[in-house]
């Protein structure tokens, strides 16, 4: 649904109980108990008929027995009594309940639905343990144990993994902000409290157990939206096919493909952990180490051995280790002795004294691009405890660069504790410390995969839209769904890819040596039949043939072996192509699917004969470019080989990515495309060649933009308009936009920014001007207007801007432009195709808060139909007006000045 209503059901004022009783072992007496002892401030109300009072606390018979409205029920009574509950509470005008109550059939969940979305009533569950706010002292769970307040919040699918994580987060005294068990999610999901805890100040990491996401599309935008402003850290069970269908049964729901799981976790900027350990691990050093460097690592150790395993395990991650230039090696001479490693790990050699750890750290710290990691196991030369003091300076010079691990437990224990307080992520082994470091890593990625917002169409290729739409068609007409061998390579070609040329020829000798005559030996034959799909299962292929009496002798052979492997099938004839022969050639794999879960997906791998047994590829949801396209490459084990090895030069990984790219674009320009091989795409140095293909297409039109699970950048919103005799481009912002955004703002005048943006400051941060430029387009709007430079390039004039709830009903609005063109028509110009793109998409209303002393842009939302109030809740308030514009019954506005 959205967060409407989610703060009621999280910061209540008041809170009752259904079920509440005091026997012994029931829900609702432990609900009850823990929602008495937990500290919470508000009013508590028992709810049972068959009570007076609880433990001196006046007990209610119904709803409407109540005092006043509560803003959160929290009912825990038989199935049977749900729906007339959530009824009650409706009318009465509570706005979120928790269900804890299990065994609700399919038919009374979509009665409780009905009636909770009669009066816009949020309901967590059902069958679920509650949740806990312990800031608030909130506790309407059945929890066996409490939760101490923290800066965590997670949020689990699973009511049992609650309390065990409850439990072990309390022995090692973790804190939580939020912590909820979702239940059957009949309501409340995994996108709400994304939407909900990405803006929740008190939340510094989100935590999630995932088993199944029913609303994908959902999920992307509002994943990508916390992940732009905070970490968020996921365990999704079912990484086996094992996994997989245990989390089906237990959810109800089908677990999609966990590679395609991985790919959305990778594109939404979150970052996948494989234990509910890790999630703290990860949560721990993102909010310690989050911008620190991730390139390389350098190990700084006063052990040898120890030093080893943090290299052993830095190589199982993937982990590179930086190499020692001349001038680092150089400066570690001067101050280390003559037998140490000379080599990264740093080894300082056990005897050193606290002059030596902090020498050597200051010239480790000449490499910005490289992380520190720091091992020390204690030794009887020199306390621990004073180590970590004497690096303390050396370590404030080189915020974000250190990552401490010290060996042992009583005798490094204040030494470790000096490191936390100054800031710096603790580890107790090396091999924890690696494993650290790799999330910081693929986080890394993450969040660059998550700046790109491509558009629909990438590829540079042209594309013959009408003739894919005429293949399309031939084959959907004629009541197939697969294209012939030729019908796919004549298909790649239109969609601009390279395929090897190849020609159809009659199911005879003489018609297959003319036109391997033609196009010169050696060649392939394959056979050609709609019936046969996989042609090499029954002997119909014939590779390297080398002259007209081989290939005379192929076909008549290849016709004996397919008639007697496949008397049903209807033999079209042969098709022949030359034998592709390239010089360090790699054998690709290039594929798109449809996932159940996130809809389409783009494939690429090790290709070959072998492709499924190396099951060497990667996955990614497109719409892709270039900078995806080659992530993705990079996520295969091949990737290495492609990059070039001793005297084998690097494969063209630009061509490979364009092959990629085009893929993606085809999703777009085919929506019947429903599976596609490109198997072997023949890639080297000198380009990639697609020698082979299968393509399935369906009449259901699985394809297409709108079943993308990542909304693509919306090309069809940029138009020209033409203004004060120059061409001037009105489009959506884009992440590429920052450099000329800052350029834009930095030349307002200070008293503009003012009145428009409410602050003086002249300097913006990078940090808010990726928030500016990096939005989701499925819930955020900002157009530009820009117009050419003479130089190249362009400038930007103006900007208006537009963030709607989750709920799609409200818009807030703001505008600017560059102060030497006001009054010029432009603001007037941007405001109109805002309203239009909002009203198009349904939102309901755009409002705005306008300083009084604005008249211009008073005057302009009057022109544009906009009713101007004092500030909702505040009349007094003079120095602000409240405007406010229907945008589903849009008045009739003055004409543009």
């Amino acid at each position: 649904m959205s967060i409407r209503h989610l703060d009621a059901l999280f910061n209540p004022a008041s809170v009752a109980v259904f079920g509440a009783s005091q026997r012994p072992g029931s829900v609702g007496s432990t609900v009850w108990r823990n929602m008495r002892d937990g500290g919470f401030a508000g009013a508590l109300y028992p709810v049972n008929p068959k009570h007076a009072s609880l433990e001196g606390v006046k007990a209610y018979r119904n709803v409407a027995a109540l005092p006043e409205t509560p803003d959160l029920a929290v009912i825990c009574t038989p199935a049977d009594t749900v729906v007339p509950l959530i009824e009650a509470l409706g009318a009465r005008g509570t706005r979120a309940a928790i269900v804890v109550t299990a065994g609700l059939d399919a038919q009374q969940k979509r009665a409780m639905l009905d009636a909770a979305r009669v009066h816009t009533l949020r309901i967590l569950g059902p069958n679920c343990i509650g949740m806990l706010v312990p800031h608030l002292g909130l506790n309407a769970s059945f929890a066996h144990i409490g939760a101490q307040p923290g800066e965590l919040a997670f949020v689990s699918q699973s009511g049992a993994l609650v309390t065990a994580m409850l439990d072990w987060a309390g022995s090692r005294g973790i804190g939580f902000s939020h912590f909820v068990s979702l239940g059957e999610r009949a309501d409340v999901d995994f996108g709400d409290m994304l939407d909900f805890l990405g803006s929740d100040p008190k939340t510094r990491s989100i935590l999630l157990y995932i088993e199944s996401i029913e609303e994908p599309r959902k999920f992307m935008s509002a994943a990508r939206a916390a992940a732009r402003n905070k970490p968020v850290i996921v365990v999704k069970a079912g990484r086996s096919t094992a996994g997989q269908a245990a989390a089906a049964s237990h959810t109800g729901a089908l677990a999609g493909s966990d590679a395609v799981f991985d790919a959305a976790i990778a594109r939404a900027g979150m970052l996948r952990v494989e234990s509910l350990q890790d999630l703290f691990l990860a949560a721990e050093t993102l909010s310690r180490f989050r911008d620190g460097p991730t390139e390389r690592l350098i190990v700084l150790t006063n052990g040898g051995g120890a030093g080893v395993m943090a290299a052993d395990a830095a190589a199982a991650a993937n982990v590179p280790l930086a190499e020692l230039d001349d001038a680092i090696k150089a400066r570690l001479d001067a101050v280390l002795p003559a037998n140490w490693s000379h080599a990264n790990p740093v080894d300082i050699i056990g005897d050193a004294p606290c002059e030596r750890y902090v020498a050597a750290l200051e010239a480790l710290a000449s490499d910005p691009q490289s992380a520190v990691l720091f091992i020390h196991a204690p030794t009887a030369i020199v306390p621990s405890a004073d180590i970590a003091q004497a690096l303390l300076p050396a370590i404030k010079a080189l915020p974000q660069r250190v990552l401490g691990c010290w060996l042992g437990d009583r005798a490094v224990a204040q030494a470790r504790q000096t490191f936390r307080d100054a800031g710096v992520p603790d580890y107790n082994t090396p091999e924890e410390a690696i494993r650290a470091f790799s999330f910081l890593r693929a986080y890394r990625q993450h969040q660059a995969e998550l700046l790109q917002t491509p558009p629909a169409h990438s590829a540079t290729q042209a594309v013959d839209l009408s003739r894919l739409r005429d293949i399309v068609e031939t084959v959907l007409t004629s009541g197939r769904e697969l294209l012939t061998e030729p019908e796919a390579k004549d298909f790649l070609a239109a969609a601009g890819l390279p395929v090897v040329p190849t020609r159809i020829v009659q199911a005879d000798t003489s018609a297959a040596c003319a036109a391997a005559d033609a196009m010169g030996y050696p060649v392939a034959l394959k056979i050609l039949s709609h019936d046969i799909t996989h042609k090499s299962d029954v002997g119909g292929v014939r590779l390297n043939i080398g002259n007209a009496a081989e290939l005379a002798e192929a076909c008549t052979a290849m016709l004996a072996r397919v008639r007697a492997a496949r008397p049903d099938a209807a033999v079209l004839g042969f098709t022949v192509q030359p034998m592709v022969r390239k010089k360090h050639a790699h054998e690709l794999i290039v594929g798109v699917s449809v996932d159940p879960m996130f809809g389409p997906v783009v494939l690429f791998g090790d290709g070959g004969t072998a492709v499924e047994v190396l099951a060497d590829r990667a996955l990614a949801l497109p719409p892709l470019n270039t900078p995806l396209a080659l992530a993705q490459i990079a996520r295969t084990r091949v990737a290495r080989l492609l990059q070039g090895y001793r005297y084998e030069p690097a494969a063209d990984l630009d061509a490979v990515a364009e092959v990629l790219v085009s893929v993606s674009q085809l999703l777009v320009d085919v929506p019947e495309l429903a599976e596609l091989d490109i198997n072997p795409l023949l890639v080297n140095h000198e380009g990639a060649i697609a020698l082979d293909a299968r393509v399935r297409v369906s009449a259901q039109c699985p394809a297409g933009a709108h079943h993308f699970a990542i909304q693509p950048y919306p090309t069809e919103l940029i138009e020209d308009w033409t203004w004060q005799d120059q061409i001037v481009v009105l489009r959506p912002i884009r992440p590429e936009d920052e450099a000329q955004h800052r350029t834009f703002l930095e030349k307002l005048d200070p008293e503009d920014i003012r009145l428009r943006v409410f602050y003086s400051r002249r300097s913006i941060e990078h940090s808010e001007l990726a928030r500016l430029t990096q939005i989701d387009y499925a819930r955020e709007m900002a157009f530009i207007a820009t117009r050419a430079l003479p130089e190249g390039g362009e400038e930007t004039l103006g900007t208006v801007r537009a963030t709607v709830d989750p709920d799609n009903h409200t818009a807030e609005f703001g505008v600017i432009v560059r102060s030497d063109l006001k009054g010029s028509g432009l603001g007037h110009r941007l405001m109109s195709k805002m309203i239009g793109h909002l009203r198009a998409r349904g939102t309901h209303q755009l409002v705005g808060t306008v300083l009084s002393i604005n008249r211009g842009m008073l005057e302009l939302a009057r022109s544009l139909g906009f009713q101007e109030t004092d500030m909702p809740g505040d009349p007094d308030d003079h120095d602000m007006r409240f405007v406010s514009l229907d945008l589903q019954t849009p008045p009739r506005p003055r004409p543009e000045p």
